[in-house]
């Protein structure tokens, strides 16, 4: 693997959180894939497209992460920096041509050109996501839950985040305003992240005797409950601004400033850490762990070890030849391909994100066929309430996996009951059933997205992870032509009425009902694969929970 350190020496828990740090504001700004409705009026407009078209360029901004499968083969070979900057520099190009064209600073471009840069920014955001998930879960091996969770939650605000920017920095804010957002602001939160965030080794490889001290699983709590209460604090913040219309300029500013400081604050984590290693470092018996911290390697690393490191080298790379992994080891991705639970996972994750991505890529003409003129709303709020679904999944699942080692698909499988119930809802098409059902399935998303995460690294390892993520998110371009494309696409143009232009546009909740419907029927399909999935992992479950117990023990009896 290449190697490129171009962070500042930090002691090995500073550089740790303040790489967490960063990643959560890269995630934070990399979710402009859910952000298509924002601009998909004016893309509409402008090349006289019908809506199956406009779906159909949808579909080829999710195809990107079709080839996120590249990102996940470089994550093994390339470091981290490289990965982020490969994304940010694809999005510019990607997001950049778009403006050109929604602000006619140059002709619409031919419909197969446009896919190509669509499919581009797309695919920006799998390298990304695979840098900071990869990296992030490697460096917080026993925390898979509440590090998903947070940084998925982070996506899942970044739609609220870059549509509310925009509306309070630009007294005009429009799709062209937008769209120059998506394409310089991940760029340079990437140049920021290339600096703290990459992958460290465990603290017992260090010489280090600070570095080497063994990670307090309680501190590490606490740490990431300050990570939740922000997020929490950010998304609440948010929703008052999304409540709170109309905006002044002034009021706009304002919220735009605290809203910049409230994304800074988790620095505050990095900074007490730094400080608490260097008054160990000046003060080493004011710790009274550090002993025993001390003496833990010594014992494993002494006389007493029982085999050669030689030895057990080749008797590890026997017992792999003579056997193939088990759920729960380690699995190449053809291992991983292999096995009856991949498929039941791909297939659950395609009944969820994929409904729930022709949602949110045709919330733009839901909203107009149910008669509001601006969606920027339902927009935001699905983002915001999609990261609720992330964050609370994430910490919830965690939780109820330590205390009774309940298996983390049992949480896919709820949201996939109330995902169905959404679509219901916005079936019935009631005044403000939109509002609820854009709550529902932003919830529901964002929990299928959080949970998915570390079941996938729970089940088969963390060795390839990366490659089995983008495998895993194949269903996202999957599922956005299947639900998008072609039924969304096909059921709204066969009741939309020609335009002028030579496009089309359809009123009334007829528009949608039959989408809503045969949605709510793959859900429930969904809910049975997953509780299937729960059922056939349950052991593997077991044995992490039981995992987690053991190393409870020694922690309380060492402060006995």
């Amino acid at each position: 693997m290449v190697s490129l350190r171009l962070a500042p020496p930090l002691p090995s828990s500073a550089a740790k959180w303040l790489g967490f740090v960063t990643a959560v504001w890269v995630q934070a700004i990399s979710g402009n894939n859910y952000t298509f409705s924002n601009y998909s009026d004016a893309l509409k407009s402008l090349m006289a497209l019908t809506q199956l078209q406009l779906n159909n360029l949808s579909v080829a901004k999710d195809v990107g992460k079709a080839f996120g499968i590249l990102a996940g083969l470089a994550s093994d070979r390339l470091p981290t920096p490289v990965i982020l900057l490969i994304g940010s520099f694809e999005g510019l190009i990607g997001y950049g041509v778009q403006w050109l064209v929604v602000s006619q600073r140059i002709q619409p471009l031919p419909y197969w050109q446009m896919c190509i840069f669509l499919c581009m920014g797309g695919n920006s955001t799998t390298w990304m996501n695979t840098a900071v998930l990869v990296t992030c879960i490697r460096n917080f091996r026993r925390n898979r839950g509440p590090v998903s969770g947070i940084l998925k939650g982070f996506v899942g605000l970044s739609t609220a985040i870059f549509t509310d920017l925009s509306a309070s920095l630009f007294l005009k804010p429009s799709p062209s305003t937008f769209l120059i957002m998506l394409s310089v602001v991940p760029l340079a939160v990437c140049l920021s992240a290339v600096v703290f965030l990459r992958e460290l080794p465990p603290p017992s490889s260090s010489s280090s005797v600070v570095a080497a001290a063994k990670d307090d699983p309680e501190e590490d709590s606490k740490y990431f409950r300050v990570f939740n209460a922000v997020a929490v604090i950010v998304a609440l913040y948010l929703l008052f601004f999304d409540l709170s219309v109309p905006h002044g300029p002034i009021f706009s500013k304002i919220f735009a400033t605290v809203l910049l400081l409230l994304l800074a604050s988790p620095l505050s984590v990095p900074a007490y850490t730094f400080l608490k290693t260097v008054r160990i470092r000046n003060n080493p018996m004011d710790d009274v762990e550090r002993p025993d911290e001390i003496s833990q390697p010594l014992l494993s690393g002494g006389h007493h070890q029982e085999t050669p490191a030689e030895e057990k080298e080749v008797a590890a790379v026997t017992a792999a030849e003579e056997r193939r992994p088990v759920i729960g080891e380690d699995h190449t991705i053809m291992e991983a391909v292999s096995t009856v639970d991949f498929w039941i996972m791909f297939m659950s994750f395609l009944c969820g994100v994929g409904t729930g991505l022709a949602v949110m890529n045709n919330m733009g003409q839901m909203g107009l066929a149910l008669g509001y003129s601006d969606v920027s709303m339902f927009v935001s709020l699905m983002s915001i309430w999609g990261f609720f679904g992330r964050i609370g999944s994430g910490t919830i699942s965690e939780y109820f996996l330590k205390k009774a080692g309940t298996p983390r698909p049992v949480w896919n499988a709820v949201s996939q009951v109330l995902m169905a119930v959404g679509y219901v809802i916005m079936a019935i098409a009631l005044p403000g059933s939109l509002y609820i059902g854009s709550v529902v399935v932003g919830i529901c998303y964002g929990v299928r997205l959080a949970v998915t995460v570390p079941t996938a690294s729970e089940l088969f390892g963390l060795k390839y992870y990366g490659l089995i993520y983008n495998i895993l998110i194949l269903n996202l371009p999957l599922g956005s032509f299947l639900f998008s494309g072609l039924l969304a696409g096909l059921l709204y143009d066969a009741q939309a009425d020609r335009t002028p232009g030579g496009g089309n546009t359809c009123v009334g909740a007829h528009c949608y009902r039959l989408v809503f419907v045969v949605m709510a029927v793959v859900c429930v399909v969904g809910f049975g694969l997953d509780v299937l999935l729960a059922i056939r992992t349950r052991r593997v479950y077991s044995k992490i929970y039981a995992s987690k117990k053991r190393s409870k023990r020694p922690e309380a009896s060492s402060g006995q």
